[in-house]
């Protein structure tokens, strides 16, 4: 496949893809099902080779590997969840069941393979069974672990084998040198571990014919095996590797001891001498079979999951006897009771949601290796520690003070810093709202946050708090806020050297901050909130355990967002250095997706309506300059597309408002079109957005502008208290503004929304009747119901939502039930002029999906015109793709008829009877 680079500053405003007249086919919704997406770019530590998984909506995935400069593509059939080694020389794939065999096959016949791509040399090696594959830090070996006892031909078990446990009898392994391609095999493997340095490698074996558990390392220079350690019947669960070489961490358990009830023991190896050291025990503390092990990066220390110890668990009643028919304790015990208690800490729902998950809580400790001691760091009181290379503080978080207002008042933690030599708690910010987590310096001396409009630094070594924004107007919580609960911030960005400053962001601008004067300057020099340009930092590496540092005089790349044109651009900034320059703008989205780790090349998207989001690379430096990688937009050739633009109106208040039209193929200037309008909150930032091309619980924009509809996105502001009526003043005054364009059809406008916008399409047309036809998925229809309903994906009660969060009514259904009325729509049901069909799946994990039962009943109930399509055992948004194909096929069938005037499908006429469907 040849590319062409990315020559020109300004984007083209032809798409890349020359469709000819002649070769124009109609979309389908076979050609949407087909419709390959690009998800999860990987790029080589050394910028030279770039994969990504090309996913159908339906269908096989497929994996496309390129040589970065030269655009040079290898694929690989059935290849997802890609991973390529740090060198560049070698890709490994999952290889999944297909489709058909998904669809065919039982599950206990299905597996998954792995394919290894070679891209010197296009070859490919295929391995079957496999259950995990990781390569080695320097990328020249992998190891593949196998479902199975790979090196038992006939794939038949010994007796002895077959009454271990899977987990603790282990499957075949193979350690492969990639450059002679020659392995080492290994059976029964448990467990391995790759040193992050990449030069050694440890696996746990269950020798089951010796009756021992042992340990081999292999030396990753030279390429030798040895046996480190071996015990009679104790079982090896985690391994971790120091990164100097000197220590390997692993723990075991007694084998003969179920794993659920197996004790662990928590072992150090001294890999030169290999003798164990003796290592610290706590009456109350050990770990089980869920407790992890790593060690820093700089070998001092062993981070470890541990348990309180516990008594054993009790033992279940049972009737073993006459006597005990009778006997009210053993008989009581049998019994099926969950007791809801006013002060529980989480409601009933919610604590049986997280149990499975508190089963498998470990609380972090870390072991200093050459002290030789054992520091408790997280409990019960104070749960989370988040991880750090730091080497005196982390910091730590509990919610366990306000688990109980979670029910109301939304999520919220204290903050402390936890010594990590003596475990000492220091509480730094209490109540501090869950989702503005501060950041720790790299060094450990100061902790940054946010916290009602402005930023601060604690100085950790002076105990002292300091405003980074006092003296700054400008308020760094986000301005276009309109929900009850307080404004978030905007977010930090990255430290600089030696805890020297950080980076924070307002609405519009870059902002450094000083960690010694306490004070900060605009990196954007203000450029951004002169041209409503929103900057921020990208294309910096980074992982979760490892955030970004920046380097004073370092380039810095900015992503500009245009809030008036909707479009993104990138400019240059240097730290330290007020001022941007522009390096490319487009009439596009940009998103950067990936960054190498040990050269300046990036990875990022490019997108319109029309065009497809393709990959680029470039360096950081001049992304002018990228070179196209991927060319899915080829996709597009077959087909018309239709084209989108910008919009704006005032809405019913008076405001400045935006939408996106999307006129339909072969739009004419002067005539009217029936419409579907779709809407959330924001949407006129999709200006720039290529339509989302799968079969799903919306509509898709692409295939209804080919059926001759045009799409109208418009942005909504809502009004705390008032949420129903701000949005029907939005969304009408936006109908109104198209109409008057001579665009929509005034009498077939139709509308459509899924769980908020459901609730909105629902209260919209209580209110006005410029609505022809009405499709709503999962909406609250009554508020004062849905108020104390439960969200069964997370077990959590709605009445947040309404006090602080979305809904917006701020105030609780009993101190002002008037306002849980007004914004209801199953109260204005004789209102409603408006076809209106209604979606639920009966399993939905967010809103409970008796609240379309109560608007279909309201609307039947008052003679209105109705469908309700229940999808049975499906959640919030629909997952089994013949339901999501079936929804698709009815919106379109319904909007056809009522905006178009297309004949009604018998079910929509008569409805459906109801029939038992025999999936056996």
């Amino acid at each position: 496949m040849k590319l062409r680079n990315l020559i020109p500053l300004t984007l083209l405003a032809v798409s890349m893809s020359a469709i000819s007249a002649d070769n124009i086919k109609p979309l389908l919704l076979d050609d949407i099902m087909r419709f390959e997406t690009l998800q999860t770019p990987v790029i080589s530590e050394n910028g030279t080779v770039l994969a990504v998984e090309a996913m159908p909506d339906r269908g096989n995935s497929r994996a496309l590997v390129n040589q970065v400069a030269t655009q040079k593509q290898y694929q690989i059939d059935g290849g997802s969840d890609v991973k390529v080694s740090a060198n560049g020389d070698y890709v490994i794939a999952t290889i999944a069941p297909s489709l058909l065999e998904k669809e065919t096959l039982k599950k206990s016949e299905l597996s998954a393979g792995l394919s290894l791509l070679n891209t010197k040399t296009g070859n490919q090696q295929q391995f079957k069974r496999v259950k995990q594959a990781e390569f080695s830090t320097k990328g020249d070996y992998l190891a593949v672990w196998f479902d199975i006892d790979d090196t038992k031909e006939d794939g038949k078990e010994d007796a002895e084998e077959t009454s271990i446990n899977g987990a603790d009898k282990g499957s075949g392994f193979k350690l492969i040198q990639l450059a002679t391609n020659t392995f080492q095999e290994f059976d029964h493997v448990t467990q391995f571990n790759f040193d992050r340095s990449g030069n050694q490698f440890v696996v746990a074996i269950n020798d089951i014919a010796a009756k021992q558990h042992v340990i081999k390392k292999v030396d990753l220079i030279t390429n030798t095996l040895t046996q480190v350690y071996k015990s009679d019947g104790y079982q090896v669960a985690e391994l971790s590797l120091s990164d100097d070489g000197n220590w390997l961490g692993f723990t075991q358990g007694d084998a003969s001891v179920e794993r659920d009830e197996r004790e662990y023991q928590l072992k150090l190896l001294a890999l030169e001498s290999l003798k164990l050291k003796q290592v610290p025990t706590d009456d109350d503390w050990t770990l089980n079979q869920h407790s992890k092990i790593f060690f820093s990066e700089d070998s001092l220390r062993l981070f470890i999951g541990r348990v309180p110890q516990v008594d054993k668990a009790l033992t279940l009643a049972s009737i073993e006897s006459e006597a005990d028919l009778f006997d009210q304790q053993i008989v009581t015990g049998l019994r099926d009771l969950k007791v809801w208690h006013g002060d529980d800490p989480k409601i009933k729902p919610h604590e049986v949601k997280q149990y499975a998950k508190e089963l498998k809580r470990t609380y972090l400790a870390v072991m200093h290796v050459n002290a030789n001691r054992i520091v408790q760091l997280a409990d019960k009181a104070v749960p989370d520690v988040h991880y750090g290379e730091q080497k005196r503080y982390l910091l730590a978080t509990s919610d366990v003070p306000y688990q109980k207002m979670i029910t109301w008042a939304g999520f919220y933690q204290d903050v402390y810093l936890v010594d990590l030599n003596t475990g000492r708690k220091l509480q730094i910010l209490t109540q501090h709202a869950s989702g503005e987590m501060p950041s720790l310096s790299p060094n450990g001396r100061f902790v940054a946050y946010y916290q009602q409009g402005g930023l601060f630094l604690y100085d950790i070594a002076n105990a002292r708090k300091h405003s980074l924004t006092k003296d700054i107007a400008i308020s760094f919580a986000n301005e276009d806020h309109d929900y009850p609960g307080n404004a978030p911030s905007y977010g930090l960005g990255p430290w600089l050297a030696d805890d020297s400053g950080i980076i924070g962001y307002d609405k519009y601008d870059v902002w450094q901050f000083s960690s010694s004067s306490f004070d900060g300057f605009m990196l954007s020099a203000g450029e951004g909130r002169k041209n409503r340009q929103q900057f921020r930092l990208a294309g910096l590496y980074a992982t979760s355990d490892t955030p970004a540092v920046i380097e004073q005089q370092q380039a810095l790349l900015l992503h500009g967002y245009n809030e008036h044109t909707k479009a993104d651009s990138f400019y240059r900034a240097t730290v330290g250095v007020p001022g941007v320059t522009l390096q490319l703008e487009t009439e596009a989205k940009l998103t950067v997706l990936a960054r190498s780790k040990n050269s300046d090349t990036m990875v990022f998207s490019k997108q319109r309506y029309d065009l497809y989001p393709d990959l680029y690379t470039s360096s950081v430096n001049t992304p002018n300059e990228a070179s196209q990688q991927t060319d899915l937009d080829s996709q597009r050739d077959d087909f018309n597309w239709g084209a989108a633009e910008l919009v704006r109106w005032r809405d019913g208040d008076g405001r400045p408002a935006d939408g996106v039209l999307i006129k339909p193929t072969n739009y004419q200037a002067g005539k009217q079109y029936p419409v579907m309008v779709y809407f959330y909150r924001f949407m006129s930032d999709r200006l720039h957005s290529f339509p989302h091309m799968a079969i799903n619980h919306r509509p898709n924009f692409a295939w209804y502008a080919d059926n001759g509809y045009a799409i109208f996105l418009p942005d909504i502001r809502f009004e705390v208290g008032y949420p129903g009526i701000s949005s029907v003043k939005a969304l009408t005054a936006g109908v109104q503004k198209i109409i008057d364009m001579g665009v929509a059809d005034p009498d077939a406008i139709g509308i459509q929304g899924h769980s908020w916008g459901g609730y909105q399409t629902a209260f919209a047309v209580t209110q006005t009747n410029i609505f022809k036809a009405a499709v709503t998925g999962a909406p609250v229809s009554n508020m004062t119901s849905a108020y104390s309903g439960i969200r069964h994906g997370s077990g959590l009660a709605r009445q947040f939502q309404y006090e602080t969060g979305q809904s917006r009514i701020a105030e609780s259904l009993f101190k002002s039930p008037q306002k849980y009325i007004e914004n209801s729509p199953v109260f204005y049901a004789e209102r409603i002029q408006t076809p209106m069909m209604i979606m639920f799946g009966d399993k939905d994990d967010a809103v409970p999906w008796e609240q379309g039962v109560e608007l279909y009943l309201a609307m039947r109930r008052t003679g209105k015109d109705v469908v309700f399509l229940q999808y049975e055992d499906e959640p919030h948004h629909l997952k089994k793709y013949p339901n999501k194909l079936d929804y698709t096929i009815r919106m379109k069938q319904y909007f056809d008829h009522y905006l178009k005037g297309v004949a009604a499908p018998k079910w929509l006429k008569e409805g459906e009877a109801y029939r038992e469907y025999n999936q056996d």
